[in-house]
Order: structure tokens, then sequence, then C-alpha cells
């Protein structure tokens, strides 16, 4: 039986149900992408030798050597071929409203669903247009914040310290950006977090170790929830406020601090840290580029400072807290300005 997901704003039907997600047992009609799991597309050989072209090695390399990612493209099938060096297989839509897995036997659904809900659906959502930061977000008092950084930077470990504190977490790793009539609005992901070992016990102590997303790979997930009680998912929509840029951490007493930054670092350290942009082309990336431009005209950057010591994460949370309540204030009092024709 299919099952219907909402995800990134996006209508989402599975031939099989996805661990970690909460879906209906019945499929949408006209759903915005299709997945087919444990099959691969009609079209799956390359037409001719060269109809297909390898574009993407992961420059992340095993102990062996081998990437653990290639990307080929597949001109007559219309689509393209993700394969992980563990021979998990995906297929995906030039349009990215299709998408197909296979997987060897001595794996699972779960171990598939790591790569389907991750990497996959970033590339997926590049090729419908969308831009998608590498980053985490969190909604804090009815507004989005998110943290941009690269792997390691601590994105989940905030937002999963905030959630903590009250605060609904919107998405984990992949944040993506929707804009309408010039507004910026960060779409809810999943009802989970990611998060590596040392930040679960940073954040739980030994009691809380979580449970691993499979057998296969060492994060963990942290369950979000709807429920009274529970930590929060924010399941809709929010206007992204801030963009905070995770800088390197550091050994200043004063830290955790903010920086101001100026639009042109801004806008390099975005186009650095947006999702899966090795397959944009030229005209995409000069799309994406002013996309990038409006954002930072519209939404405040700053760089933010942790400090290196993990007992500093309240200070942090309070630290964001403050900024954003400031915020809050000065989009007020801009609010309560008459315009010139009032």
């Amino acid at each position: 039986m299919d099952c219907a997901y909402l995800i990134f704003g996006l209508r989402v039907r599975s031939n099989l149900s996805l661990p970690g997600l909460d879906g209906a047992t019945a499929g949408f009609d006209d759903p915005d992408v299709s997945i087919y799991l444990g099959t691969c597309p009609p079209i799956q050989q390359p037409t001719s030798p060269h109809s297909e072209e390898l574009v993407y090695t992961s420059p992340h390399k095993l102990e062996s050597g081998e990437p653990a990612l290639h990307i080929w493209k597949n001109e007559g099938a219309a689509q393209l071929r993700m394969e992980y060096f563990d021979g998990t297989r995906f297929w995906l839509s030039a349009h990215g409203d299709k998408v197909w897995a296979q997987w060897p036997e001595e794996l699972t659904l779960a171990d598939t669903a790591t790569y389907l809900l991750g990497p996959v659906f970033g590339y997926m959502l590049r090729l419908r247009g969308i831009t998608c930061l590498h980053a985490s977000a969190v909604e804090i008092d009815g507004r989005a914040v998110a943290f941009v950084g690269p792997p390691g930077a601590g994105k989940s470990t905030v937002a999963a310290a905030l959630a903590l504190r009250g605060h609904a977490a919107l998405a984990d790793d992949i944040v993506a950006i929707v804009e309408r009539d010039g507004v910026f609005r960060a779409m809810p992901a999943y009802p989970y977090l990611s998060l590596w070992q040392d930040s679960a016990l940073a954040l739980y102590g030994d009691d809380g170790r979580l449970e691993p997303f499979s057998q296969n790979f060492s994060k963990r997930m942290l369950p979000l929830a709807a429920a009274a009680g529970e930590l929060q998912f924010a399941p809709k929509p929010a206007l992204l406020d801030s963009i905070l840029l995770l800088g390197e951490r550091s050994a200043d007493p004063a830290a955790p601090f903010v920086e101001d930054v100026e639009k042109r670092d801004a806008l390099m350290s975005l186009v650095g840290n947006t999702y899966a942009n090795t397959l944009l082309e030229g005209d995409q990336r000069a799309r994406e580029f002013a996309f990038l431009a409006r954002l930072i005209a519209g939404v405040r950057v700053r760089r933010l400072r942790s400090h290196e010591t993990v007992s500093r994460l309240g200070a942090l949370c309070e630290l964001i807290e403050r900024e954003m309540a400031q915020d809050s204030k000065t989009h007020s009092l801009i609010a309560a300005i008459p315009t010139s024709g009032a």
C-alpha cells in the first residue's frame, strides 16, 4: 500500500513506508514526487556506449581509496544514476519527480533511507530548481533561523540544543528555501535530527544514548514530534528571519558571540554552502547566484562564533534567543513606521 508524506513542502508518495517518518497509508492522487523502493526505472541501461556521462565523483574516499559516491547522467533515459560504495543505487528523473532505489541483500531499507532522506533528496530538490543550504534550521517565536556551515561545524548540535529548550526544529543538514513575493521561507523537512555520538553525549549525558539510524550508520536519531511534552518539529514553512554562519570555534573567554558580515562575504559564504551544487550547469548557477543575492538583501546574515568547549552550549543558545528577540523588536519598529502615503 502506498504511503504519503509531506517533505520539504512536497507531496511525496512511496510504495514502502519510510523509516523515521509518519505518513498516511494512502497515496496522493497527484504527488509531486513518487518513490519506488526495491526497484529500478524502466530504462536503466545506457541507450548507447556514450550516452551515460560521469558527472560527479565524491571527494570523500574510503580507506581503500574508493570514492564514496559516483553520479552518472544518462541523456537517453533523461535521468541521473547515483551509486554508493556499498552497492546502493538510486535513479532520479531529470525533473526530480521520480526516484527509484535498489540495495544489496546484506543492507536494509533503513540503510537505504539514510541516503534517500539525505543526499538523494538534496539532489532531487536541486533538480526541481529549489535552492538548498547546507544548514539546520529552528523556529523561534514563529520565525526561522538557519545555521549554515560545512560538515562538522555543529549545525545539528546547535539545533538539538535549541530543541531541548522548547524550540521547534524545521530541518537538519538540508534547508530548502522558497521565495514567494519577495519573502523567503524555510521548508520543514523530517521529524528528527541527526547527531554524532559525541554530540548526543554532550546533550544528554551517558544515560541519553540515542539509537543509530541503522546498524551500518553511526549517526544517531533524535526524534521530534508534535505531541506536548516532546521535542518539537515545525510542520509548516516558517519565515526565514536570520542566517548564522558557523565560524571556527573560539577559545576567547567572550565566546560565544556574533559578528557582523559584509554583504560580499555573506554571499560568498552562502554560495560555498549551497547543497548539491556540483551538478548545477552555468545557467542554473547564475540563477542561484541571483537568488542568494536577493536572499542576503532580505535576510540578515551574521557569523556565530561558538566556544570550543561544549560547556558553553547553554550560553550559545541564550545568545541566539537574544539575537532573535532583538530582531523581532527591530521588525516591529520598522512595521510601525508610517509610509509616505499614510
